[in-house]
């Protein structure tokens, strides 16, 4: 199991900017981050391989910015212009051969 470590999340207001980021323990295939609203299923928000393909779902595209530094084993989510529906708990996800890991999460709540 990778250990995943987040940090960043807060409380910001609508229009407003934060800057996730998670470590991870090992080397890894894929990383990257989903959210989960209160009282919905946690849902993929951007993901990128190790070889720098990325993946935004279509309610993020041109305001998040997901990033990685290989070296560091580390993953940044760059969230600008963020509105209310963003607000939930962001969960950093991390695949190898022996599978997924998450990590503890962290909430990201954007006021109106």
């Amino acid at each position: 199991q990778v250990q995943l470590v987040e940090s960043g999340g807060g409380l910001v207001q609508a229009g407003g900017s934060l800057r996730l980021s998670c470590v991870a323990s090992e080397s890894v295939f894929t990383m990257g981050w989903y959210r989960q609203a209160p009282g919905k299923q946690r849902d993929m928000v951007a993901i990128m391989s190790y070889g720098g393909n990325r993946n935004y779902t279509d309610s993020v595209k041109g305001r998040f910015t997901i990033s990685r530094d290989n070296a560091k084993r580390t993953v940044y989510l760059q969230m600008n212009s963020l509105k209310p529906e963003d607000t939930g708990v962001y969960y950093c996800n991390a695949v190898t051969g022996r599978g997924a890991s998450w990590g503890q999460g962290t909430q990201v709540t954007v006021s109106s």
